[in-house]
């Protein structure tokens, strides 16, 4: 069997995929955001998000990732308006597109112990660790681990300095709170 009949076995729609596995190697971002919040339970937001990045003459590409996900959305990125940003969100849509994505078609990427990590954060989520204090401070702390080398840049926040906000007026030995 020749290369031509094996690409011909293959739906375009799995190419499609694997094609799109590559450039989310090359261009995604998982991360988790920990934004400080004065109405939020604990004084912090934490988000988790995908993100994929591309020159706004690439666009086809994120529309792609678009396509693919079916969820999500492109607007140009804040400060440079000749990027694009795909990002997806939703927690949900996390759960049920991103993870299902990274989990058939990411397996060798070399981001593969961030993705766990950023699972794991879901999984926090879906168990609604995040309701108490100790649970918030748990997906912080894994948050803060994702990505040690992350190029340079850094957080705005310590953990130390997160965690103690998270529980303030509060001891880990006291009762979790619902």
């Amino acid at each position: 069997m020749n290369a031509v009949n094996q690409q011909e076995r293959f739906p375009k729609e799995e190419q499609k995929k694997w094609f799109l596995a590559g450039f989310i190697e090359g261009e995604g971002s998982l991360c988790v955001s920990i934004k400080q919040h004065p109405t939020s339970r604990f004084g912090f937001l934490v988000d988790p998000e995908f993100f994929l990045y591309q020159h706004k003459s690439g666009v086809k590409m994120l529309e792609m990732a678009l396509e693919v996900f079916g969820t999500g959305r492109i607007i140009p990125k804040v400060g440079n308006e000749d990027v694009l940003v795909y990002s997806i969100v939703s927690r949900r849509s996390l759960v049920e597109k991103v993870v299902p994505f990274y989990e058939r078609y990411m397996r060798i990427s070399a981001k593969w112990e961030v993705y766990l990590r950023f699972r794991e954060i879901l999984e926090a989520f879906e168990r609604k660790d995040h309701l108490d204090r100790n649970g918030l401070v748990a997906i912080v702390k894994k948050a803060y681990a994702m990505n040690p080398a992350s190029k340079g840049k850094e957080r705005k926040r310590t953990l130390e300095e997160v965690i103690g906000k998270i529980l303030r007026d509060y001891t880990l030995d006291s009762p979790m709170e619902r």
